[in-house]
């Protein structure tokens, strides 16, 4: 009896040695077995850090050890088991990543290392431990994060530099296809339902939308927001205040959650199933013409630095913008008179060619007919140049005025002009220009107090007197240029044409 107790008293001696031992480890050592039939499990040992991360009762876990595997994270718990139930058939070991509950009720990541051994009844116990991986999973995700923002910084990088140098290498006349890939562009890396770029008028009382990419599926809104008065909207009214002074991005983060003097705003944008929206404003020439926004049709989580990313692509915007204004402007220099506004030689020949080739591919009509102011050297004999200019300036009006968008006006030289009537028939040409003969007579033309006397002659050339001899834009010249020197002949103040001479 005493040899007895004397064992069991080293036996206690050595459990209560084994479990200080243990509790020095980080993390949790334990025996668990799982019984033949998988129907009963315990943990004969587990120590006593089981209590101090989980606040579970080691004896109780001696006994039973489902308060252990009540700790597992739904989404790890099948996995876990599943995987236990192998080692125990392969007697492989177990080594397994989970989520656990601590006592606090947060999850943290542990991983467990054990080796199984069967028993003779035919259970099976496994020796090991299981402890905390937090720690490198905190650090895992840093690095996950780290390479996902650096792979992410990187494509924003390159697609700002292929847009870059498409906008570089733009064609006069392609901005707007230009324009249309960077919106997709934009939409489809930021993941967005909608791009777009809406312009102002110089007053900012009205806004329209130029250009917009839509997502696969989402309704397209450019068809109606053309010309579009934001008279009633007074909360967006100030949004644009803030874009114009201080070059302010506008960001909605939930559209439900607009302010009570956003009600008109709010309701427009949840029609169009907005919830969140950026807008960061377009500068061309120092001046904000407009603004480019991106929609989210869902609930989403927005970058922090997702106004910063934008202001890039509308600084790339204004870039483009401002080089094709200045394009434009060019353009129009080397294409427009500068005192009349009207178009020159250079613009008006390519448009002949162009008509003379839809005649003979189409049969359209049309004519052309050579105005020139009567007497005009007398004139600015008389009031001087600075009135021989305006004497043409108020011509060039009356030209505009008395003619339709289809036709094309331009000043041919000195006080000759040409206009080109696309589309018409004999006898519309002639009132045409009877109408501008008409003008002139009753428009008042003063100078310096003093009225002038102006009177214009014309000869006109159609296109289907060409019957017998080639038609080219200097033989149209040539033939209404020659029944101008019969109107003038014929005592100008008149117009010639194929029917002869004919005053109003």
């Amino acid at each position: 009896m005493a040899t007895g107790s004397s064992n069991g008293q080293q036996s206690d001696m050595s459990a209560r040695f084994f479990q200080k031992l243990a509790s020095g480890v980080p993390g949790v050592l334990f025996t668990y077995w799982l019984s033949a039939d998988k129907e009963s499990h315990r943990y004969p040992f587990v120590s006593d850090q089981v209590q101090t991360l989980f606040g579970l009762d080691p004896a109780a876990l001696n006994e039973n050890a489902d308060a252990v595997f009540s700790l597992i994270h739904p989404d790890d718990a099948d996995v876990i088991i599943e995987s236990i139930a192998e080692s125990a058939l392969k007697l492989t070991p177990w080594r397994y990543r989970g989520r656990l509950r601590l006592r606090n009720g947060e999850y943290e990541w542990f991983e467990v290392q054990s080796e199984p051994e069967r028993q003779s009844d035919g259970s099976t116990i496994w020796y090991g431990q299981f402890h905390n991986i937090q720690h490198y999973k905190n650090l895992e995700q840093s690095l996950r994060e780290s390479e996902a923002e650096f792979s992410f910084q990187a494509g924003f990088q390159r697609l700002i530099a292929r847009l870059s140098t498409e906008f570089i290498n733009l064609g006069f006349g392609t901005i707007d296809q230009c324009i249309d890939e960077l919106l997709r562009s934009i939409g489809v890396f930021f993941k967005v339902d909608r791009a777009y770029l809406y312009s102002f008028s110089d007053d900012y009382a009205v806004m329209t939308n130029t250009h917009e990419w839509c997502k696969d599926g989402v309704p397209t809104l450019i068809d109606t927001q053309e010309q579009v008065s934001i008279e009633d909207f007074h909360w967006w009214q100030e949004q644009i205040e803030g874009m114009v002074s201080g070059s302010r991005v506008v960001f909605i983060e939930d559209v439900d959650r607009l302010p009570h003097e956003a009600a008109a705003e709010r309701a427009l944008l949840q029609a169009q199933g907005v919830h969140s929206m950026f807008s960061v404003p377009i500068r061309v020439r120092g001046r904000v013409t407009g603004f480019f926004g991106v929609d989210s049709l869902q609930r989403r989580t927005w970058r922090m630095d997702q106004a910063d990313l934008l202001i890039i692509v509308s600084g790339l915007l204004s870039g483009v913008l401002e080089r094709h204004r200045l394009e434009e402007e060019l353009l129009n220099q080397s294409i427009r008179d500068p005192l009349t506004g009207l178009h020159n030689r250079r613009y008006l020949m390519p448009r002949l060619y162009e008509m003379l080739g839809l005649s003979n591919r189409r049969g359209e009509r049309f004519a052309l007919a050579i105005f020139d102011i009567d007497h005009f050297k007398k004139i600015n004999d008389s009031i001087g140049h600075l009135g021989g200019d305006y004497v043409l300036q108020r011509f060039a009006d009356i030209l505009v005025s008395q003619t339709r968008s289809m036709d094309v006006v331009a000043r041919f030289g000195g006080e000759e002009f040409i206009v080109v009537f696309s589309a018409v028939e004999h006898d519309d040409v002639r009132q045409l220009v009877q109408r501008v003969l008409q003008a002139v007579h009753e428009e008042s033309f003063v100078f310096d107090d003093e009225e002038i006397l102006v009177t214009v002659s014309a000869g006109v050339a159609g296109i289907d007197e060409f019957v017998d001899r080639p038609a080219t834009p200097d033989a149209l010249i040539e033939g209404a240029d020659c029944r101008l020197y019969l109107a003038k002949q014929a005592g100008r103040d008149c117009f010639v044409d194929v029917s002869g001479t004919s005053r109003i």
